[in-house]
C-alpha cells in the first residue's frame, strides 16, 4: 500500500478525492466508493481501512456533487418536538442514532419544533425540498398525519413509536403498557394502595399505552388509582412539582407514584416531600430512565429502563436500509420491560 504524506492544511486548495483515497489505500475508485457507502459486499476491514484513510486525508464529499449524481443528500432528519426529555431520553436518542450513521455516507441533523408550531410544518419543509432523505420522528400519535403524509408521498421514515393507521412503517417502539403494568404492580407490592400516574400527553400514542396498562394492572389488583389531569409527565419541573405539592396536601393523598419522564419523577419527589414525607418510607415512585442518573438524586427510586441507545440504533440502521432500497430483516421492534430496579 502507498505511504500517505501529510494531509493538505485546512486552508489548501487542493480537496482530497476518491481518486486521492484509492491511491493511498490501493484500491480501485469503486471499491472506495462502496466502502464508503457502508455497501454490504465490502469487507469491515476494508471499510475501516478506507474510512481511516479518508479520515486522515481530511476527505469530505462534495454535496453538491453527490446530489447532482444520485439525487441524494446523504442527510437523515431527526424531528424532535422541544417539549421531550432533554437530558436523558432525547439525548441518548441523538447520540444513538449519530453512532449507528457514523461510518456510513449518512450524516444527521436535528429540527426542532415548538409547542405552538404545527408538527407538519418541519416534515412538509423536508419532504417539499427535498432537504433529506429520510426522517425519523419521535411522539407519535393513534392517527398521525405526519406518519400518512410520508407514507402518501413516498419519502423514507422511521417512527421511535407506533401508530394505529393500517400503514405498515418502519418502527421501534417501548412497551409502554407493560411498563404501566409493571409499574403498578411493584407499588403493590410495596404496600402502596393509592397510586397516582403522571402521564404523557394524551395525544400521543405511548401516553394511552401507559394509561392502559397501569388503570388496568391497578383495577385488577383492587387498588385505587389516579391519573393526573392537571399536568403531564411533559410539563416541566415547576408545573409537575406545584401540582404533586397540591396533591399530597389534599385530602387522603397517594402513596405510589408513576412518572412517564425522568423530569417528571424528581419534580414529583420534590412535590411530595414539601409535605415532610419521607421517599420509600411514606411514598414510593417508580420512574423510566435512559441513562443513569436518578440513583445519584434519590437512591430509593424504583426505576425501569428504557433502552434508548437500541431504539436510535434500529431507527437508523432500519432507515438507511430502506432509503438504499436494500432489504432490511427487521421493520418494527419492541423493547418489553421485565424488571423494576430497586435502589436502598
Amino acid at each position: 500500500m502507498a505511504a500517505l504524506s501529510d494531509p493538505p492544511p485546512p486552508d489548501s486548495d487542493v480537496r482530497p478525492t476518491l481518486k486521492t483515497i484509492a491511491a493511498a489505500t490501493g484500491l480501485a475508485i469503486a471499491t472506495v466508493s462502496r466502502a464508503l457507502k457502508d455497501a454490504p459486499d465490502i469487507g469491515e476491514d476494508t471499510k475501516r481501512r478506507v474510512r481511516e484513510t479518508a479520515a486522515l486525508l481530511g476527505y469530505r464529499p462534495n454535496r453538491a456533487g453527490v446530489r447532482l449524481r444520485t439525487g441524494k443528500t446523504n442527510v437523515i432528519a431527526l424531528v424532535l418536538s422541544t417539549e421531550t426529555d432533554i437530558m436523558n431520553h432525547t439525548s441518548r436518542l441523538i447520540y444513538s442514532i449519530a453512532a449507528a450513521l457514523r461510518g456510513t455516507a449518512y450524516h444527521l441533523v436535528v429540527m426542532p419544533f415548538f409547542p405552538d408550531q404545527d408538527p407538519m410544518e418541519p416534515i412538509r419543509y423536508l419532504v417539499e425540498t427535498e432537504s433529506a432523505d429520510g426522517i425519523i420522528l419521535n411522539q407519535t400519535k393513534e392517527d398521525d398525519p405526519r406518519i400518512r403524509y410520508m407514507h402518501d408521498h413516498g419519502f423514507p421514515f422511521a417512527a421511535h413509536g407506533r401508530s394505529n393507521m393500517g400503514i405498515d412503517h418502519l418502527y421501534f417502539d417501548f412497551d409502554n403498557e407493560s411498563f404501566g403494568r409493571l409499574a403498578a404492580r411493584a407499588l403493590v407490592e410495596r404496600g402502596r394502595k393509592r397510586l397516582f400516574l403522571v402521564a404523557p400527553p394524551r395525544a400521543h400514542m405511548y401516553a394511552r399505552h401507559m394509561i392502559t396498562g397501569f388503570s388496568d394492572e391497578a383495577a385488577l389488583l383492587g387498588v385505587r388509582f389516579e391519573i393526573s389531569d392537571r399536568v403531564t409527565s411533559d410539563a416541566g419541573g415547576d408545573p409537575i412539582e406545584a401540582a404533586i405539592a397540591a396533591r399530597f396536601a389534599a385530602p387522603d393523598p397517594p402513596d405510589g407514584l408513576l412518572l412517564g419522564s425522568t423530569t417528571a419523577a424528581m419534580a414529583a419527589i420534590a412535590g411530595a416531600e414539601r409535605s415532610h414525607l419521607v421517599l420509600g418510607r411514606d411514598f414510593d415512585v417508580v420512574a423510566k430512565e435512559a441513562v443513569p442518573m436518578l440513583r445519584r438524586f434519590r437512591q430509593e427510586i424504583l426505576i425501569i429502563r428504557e433502552d434508548v441507545g437500541r431504539a436510535g440504533e434500529f431507527l437508523a440502521r432500519a432507515l438507511v436500509a430502506a432509503i438504499d432500497k436494500r432489504d432490511w430483516a427487521e421493520r418494527q421492534g419492541l423493547e418489553v420491560p421485565v424488571r423494576v430496579e430497586t435502589g436502598g
